[in-house]
């Protein structure tokens, strides 16, 4: 069998192409970039260079396939129109490129974040209706809008094409020399004292090896035109981040911030005030992302290693790139606010939150 997946030489893409390598099937490798390239050596696997909205270099790509991978996208909320056109645009054209040459099944990679942010105090699943848009989010609203667009597509021209949802992804890159995508950042971040504070939101962590075996079971087993969730611990930021303080034995204080406080940040911002990070990734950051995976382990057999597990192996690598010189060490404005957290908490100066603490019953701060 000849697997085409787009997008392999980033985070989930890579690991795709390795369990698909290492089952003897010919693997062609898809990459934009010839510096992104040499993340695949270890891996026997065919590079073909392809940017995801050429169509003609997609095609080109797909001949002779007959299975097709769609992981490419892109994480963030700046460049607006770029993200728009990769992530809404170009699953659509990954399944026209199948249909064209004639692969009959595409693997679509989605997010819960094209599912959508879910109440406070609930879990969300595959049927949860999607209430990102008055949040006017760049990423949620391009990832959802491509799903859409290459099920439509699938259905359309009579490709079977299936949608699996990852959560928030953590685990080790299959090149360990690769500083990390967005999702290890924060981590990593922790573990250096850069992290000045989190936004009190929910998330839900999977292990990356663990969806890339659920895209492969997608592939044998999921139903044309449904979405699968691919997740596997629900847990709040601040909670994360202490149990990687306790596995790392790193202590480093960090603010906690009330998720209402995003709205007046992303007010600042369009007045042009300047902030440590974007004010989108504050409001994404102090969403409820809790998923079942319920549908995926019925269906598809998916199942998820422990969270302890995925957090040893990223702080590991994470350790491993520190000792390396890898991790970028340069004063930045966040690393200068975690600075004056730290000194803060060192001088006594937090005390005035830990009082407001006792006053509201929320935190506020988190001496992990």
């Amino acid at each position: 069998m000849t697997v085409c997946i787009t997008g392999a030489t980033g985070f989930i893409g890579g690991h795709l192409a390795r369990l698909y390598a290492d089952r003897g099937e010919r693997v062609r490798a898809t990459y934009r970039s010839d510096k992104r390239l040499d993340r695949l050596e270890s891996l026997d696997v065919e590079p073909v260079k392809a940017d995801v909205l050429d169509r003609a270099a997609l095609r080109r790509a797909m001949r002779g396939c007959d299975l097709a991978f769609h992981t490419a996208g892109m994480v963030g909320a700046n460049p607006v129109d770029e993200i728009w056109r990769i992530n809404a645009l170009g699953p659509r054209l990954a399944v026209e490129a199948a249909a064209a040459e004639g692969v009959a099944r595409v693997v679509l990679t989605g997010s819960v974040a094209a599912i959508g942010p879910v109440e406070p105090g609930e879990t969300g699943d595959e049927e949860t209706l999607y209430r990102g848009a008055p949040l006017n989010l760049t990423y949620a609203d391009a990832k959802h809008e491509g799903e859409a667009e290459g099920l439509a597509a699938g259905a359309r021209l009579g490709v079977e094409v299936v949608s699996v949802n990852p959560s928030y992804v953590l685990g080790p890159p299959v090149d360990p020399s690769f500083v990390g995508e967005t999702s290890t950042r924060t981590i990593a971040n922790y573990l250096q004292g850069r992290l000045p504070a989190v936004v009190d939101g929910d998330i839900d962590i999977v292990d990356v090896r663990d969806v890339a075996s659920g895209h492969a079971a997608a592939a044998s087993d999921g139903r044309p035109g449904e979405r699968y969730v691919l997740g596997g611990h629900g847990v709040g930021w601040v909670e994360l981040l202490e149990r990687v303080a306790e596995l790392s034995d790193v202590h480093n204080p960090f603010l906690v911030v009330p998720p209402e406080m995003a709205g007046p940040a992303r007010l600042a911002e369009q007045f042009g005030l300047p902030g440590l990070v974007s004010s989108e990734a504050l409001v994404l950051m102090g969403q409820n992302w809790r998923y079942s995976s319920a549908k995926a382990r019925r269906e598809l057999g998916f199942r998820s290693r422990s969270l302890n597990s995925t957090l040893r192996d990223t702080i590991a690598w994470i350790r491993e790139l520190m000792d390396a010189g890898s991790l970028n060490s340069r004063t930045s404005p966040l690393s200068l606010a975690a600075a004056g957290v730290q000194l803060s908490d060192r001088a006594g100066l937090l005390g005035g939150l830990r009082l407001a603490e006792r006053w509201t019953g929320r935190q506020f701060v988190s001496r992990s």
